[in-house]
């Protein structure tokens, strides 16, 4: 399903209504159910040959992670369609007003944003309660219900700390929305919940001032590593003093130097009268060219070329990557390869288990996922032990050396070439044997 579904179609016992939202991403549908009074929307990921593998694994990641969410600050699971069928998400439709429209309408009274981000942090503690990390924290997300509590809603980038994480194991994740990004998200961290309350901290700036700190984030991403926001009260006179400490606090580029808890946030954005004030609150120009520069020179010191490159994950478990050829489900070397793998896993229950298919250009990566997990069901893994990656690529040997190495591989499983010794030299399997910076066990079909 490429496009969407239609007004009128019957989807599992949902009747899809109007059409709430289209994007990149996916469409959002009203829908209805017999028998279910309150209000539901249907998610659909956009799929197919020209669309983008983020949306395969943003959908996988939301479907994972939202039935495990209760409490008011999200939305509440009803049902989801599994990829080999019809994907899509059906949840609660949360009653109320984004961020993103409240800011439309101009300005928001500092008092007024200190209110609403105390909600937020809120409804961040909650979730980073249950053992996620939002990473996609914006105006859009945000919803504030009639009731005044908020709601977080969209967690196809976020990090559980109990499940795979499908967006960092690939080489080639979207980190989030720029404007909203901590300054670890693009280091590759994915794991902090304090990322969370620098965008926060943004939105809080956002709604305060109608600016971004950073400026518009489409020119370079990475100077939120060293610039130095342009104080909040140099923008809005009527911003107090214990709320400028509040936002620049939030801001901060080291991690260590912000709230360590969106709990800590909420309790000072409701009591002033308890905010410590520093330097950050007197502050009504921006840092002079000398000490951007030395925060410049600081960052770089410290992430040098890491800037662009998100930093491969550390596990403390053993770690095997297997290549599987989905395009090719007749290839003979498949059983030996998964006899191999079986025999791998059996072994301990300490085994991580990536499995890859390295797709051509006109390939669907849903299709292959499916194709994928069909591969590993028999292998019996729990969600935690087995992750599933359809990748396409001109040179299947490049992806496989990158993913390994990118998520610290111990063992590279893959099948020999089925010509024979003579093709050896040219093959997948020769170039990542000679490449890859750990073991790689080569399966062989025995011919009688």
């Amino acid at each position: 399903m490429t496009s969407g579904p239609e007004p009128g179609q019957e989807i599992d016992g949902f009747v899809v209504g109007e059409l709430l939202h289209a994007g990149g991403m996916g469409t959002v549908h009203r829908v209805s159910r017999a028998g279910v009074a309150e209000p539901l929307v249907l998610k659909v990921p956009r799929l197919g040959v020209d669309q983008s593998s983020e949306n395969v694994i943003g959908f996988e990641t939301e479907a994972t992670i939202l039935p495990t969410l209760e409490g008011p600050h999200v939305p509440r699971f009803v049902a989801a369609g599994d990829l080999a069928r019809i994907p899509y998400i059906v949840e609660e439709w949360i009653e109320g007003q984004t961020l993103e429209e409240l800011f439309a309408s101009g300005l928001v009274p500092p008092a007024e944003m200190a209110a609403l981000g105390a909600a937020t942090a809120d409804a961040l503690h909650s979730v980073h309660q249950q053992g996620v990390v939002h990473l996609d924290v914006k105006p859009g997300n945000v919803v504030l219900r009639r009731d005044g509590r908020a709601a977080l809603i969209d967690f196809g980038l976020s990090h559980h700390a109990r499940f795979p994480d499908l967006h960092a194991e690939e080489t080639r994740f979207r980190a989030g929305s720029a404007p909203y990004l901590a300054p670890e998200q693009l280091l590759g961290k994915r794991d902090d919940r304090r990322s969370d309350i620098f965008a926060l901290g943004v939105l809080l700036y956002e709604g305060i001032t109608g600016k971004l700190p950073f400026g518009e984030p489409d020119t370079d991403v990475r100077n939120r590593f060293w610039v130095d926001p342009e104080p909040p009260c140099a923008v809005v006179a009527a911003v107090a003093p214990w709320l400028q400490e509040i936002v620049l606090r939030c801001l901060e580029p080291r991690a260590d130097q912000r709230y360590q808890s969106a709990a800590h946030l909420a309790f000072d954005l409701r009591h002033p009268e308890q905010v410590v004030l520093t330097s950050r609150a007197q502050k009504t120009q921006r840092a002079g060219l000398s000490s951007h520069v030395r925060r410049f020179l600081r960052a770089r010191a410290e992430h040098g070329a890491r800037l662009r490159q998100p930093a491969a994950l550390l596990h403390q478990t053993p770690i095997v990557l297997v290549a599987v050829d989905t395009e090719h489900l007749e290839d003979e070397r498949h059983p030996a390869i998964y006899a191999t793998v079986a025999q791998l896993v059996a072994q301990s229950t300490d085994f991580r288990l990536l499995c890859l298919s390295v797709l051509g250009p006109t390939a669907k990566a849903h299709e292959h996922l499916v194709r994928l997990r069909h591969w590993a069901e028999p292998l019996g893994l729990p969600k935690q032990r087995l992750s599933l990656h359809a990748l396409e690529a001109d040179s299947p040997a490049q992806v496989i050396v990158e993913l390994a190495a990118h998520n610290n591989a111990d063992l590279i499983v893959l099948g020999a070439p089925s010509d024979g010794a003579r093709a050896w030299s040219q093959s997948v399997a020769a170039s990542v044997t000679a490449r890859a910076r750990c073991s790689v066990h080569v399966v062989r079909v025995r011919r009688h």
